[in-house]
């Protein structure tokens, strides 16, 4: 379901806007639009507390470490340590 949005603004804050829409080829409307989203998809979601929880579950764990190169000529070599429980 559409809803629509009221926002009061100064002419000139109005006619600044415009002129930014008119210049990429949109509506007003489809740049305040756009606009929002992105300021939508910028704004952190969730509870922190919760995002910290998780963080700290993760480094109780050990998982391979050191540069891509030397993560990928394991791959490659099928050494198998990542499979066998052996700690890196």
């Amino acid at each position: 379901m559409a809803k629509r949005l009221q926002v009061i603004l100064r002419d000139s804050e109005y006619r600044q806007i415009q002129k930014i829409a008119r210049s990429r080829r949109m509506s007003l409307a489809e740049w305040v639009r756009q606009t929002l989203d992105l300021a939508r998809r910028r704004e952190p979601m969730g509870d922190a507390g919760k995002k910290l929880e998780v963080i700290r579950a993760a480094v109780r764990h050990r998982y391979p470490t050191g540069d891509s190169a030397s993560i990928l000529a394991e791959i490659a070599g099928g050494n198998g340590r990542a499979f066998s429980g052996e700690p890196y």
